[in-house]
């Protein structure tokens, strides 16, 4: 079952989807389930290039999850001004989505997992570090350098366009000064050791936008720390969108499968610990 609903923050009313888990899901504990939040990337929506995240949050509800996945301000069909909120907005919207999810009864507050991909997922990140309440995080392509990977994207004379204009347009989305500032406070490596919850990293290795390097770097990072496990998953020949049915079906099993494995190790040390 999905719901359509709007999640209010700041003045925004921003666009979601609640995928209910399936009855009879994989998980063992039928009262408390595991809630997903998907965060969409630049100038992105809840659909997902080629539906990725419809797909993946069908997918992940059929296994036993909530899922919830929402458009950040001015994206999708979300009200707002995209490039006039910034980064420091998606991490507050995200942390509004938790809020949400947190207060359903039948979810586990153990088992909160932000899904970001690309600059969704160095939102997620920065989030997952502000906000206790995450206790895993899964970086689908994520941005590592959120300044320079975005004007690398929109390109360096769009970028001076809105600083010596006031704006500049992308794709439809205006954006400001006040846009690109944001992302220069941001700094992902340098705060990826302070989550100290469970990581998965997923890449492909014909990612045209970011470098599959970042998630080789991003393990090193989250290997420097004194708790949480960090895995990495590589799909050969996969783009930035992972843009093919086998491509979009290979992250998603890769993601279901984790998150199953984390599931079984939680049962298997509390019967243990008995």
């Amino acid at each position: 079952m999905e719901k359509q609903l709007v999640l209010r923050h700041n003045g925004l009313e921003l666009a979601a989807t609640l995928h209910y888990p399936a009855e009879g899901g994989t998980q063992e504990d039928n009262n408390k389930k595991q809630a997903i939040i998907i965060c969409h990337g630049f100038v992105g929506s809840r659909i997902g290039v080629d539906r990725l995240f419809v797909k993946a949050a069908r997918a992940l509800a059929a296994q036993g999850s909530y899922v919830l996945r929402f458009d950040y301000g001015g994206c999708g069909e979300s009200n707002g001004d995209y490039g006039a909120l910034g980064f420091e907005s998606m991490v507050d919207q995200t942390r509004t989505a938790i809020d949400y999810i947190s207060g359903i009864d039948h979810v586990d507050p153990q088992r909160i997992v932000l899904l970001g991909h690309s600059l969704g997922g160095a939102v997620s990140l920065m989030t997952s570090v502000r906000d206790r309440r995450v206790k895993r995080l899964i970086l689908w392509s994520p941005v590592a350098y959120p300044f320079n990977d975005i004007v690398r994207i929109v390109g360096r004379a769009g970028y001076d366009e809105a600083v010596q204009q006031g704006n500049t347009d992308y794709s439809g989305f205006t954006l400001q000064p006040v846009f690109f500032e944001s992302l220069l406070q941001h700094q992902p490596f340098q705060s990826a050791p302070k989550f100290g919850g469970e990581v998965l990293l997923v890449h492909g290795t014909s990612d045209e936008l970011i470098p599959v390097d970042y998630s080789f770097l991003y393990q090193k990072v989250f290997w420097t720390r004194s708790e949480g496990l960090c895995d990495k998953e590589i799909i050969f020949q996969a783009n930035h969108t992972y843009s093919t049915r086998k491509h979009q079906e290979e992250a998603i099993r890769v993601t279901s499968d984790w998150l199953a494995g984390l599931d079984r190790q939680q049962q298997e040390w509390h019967h243990w610990s008995i």
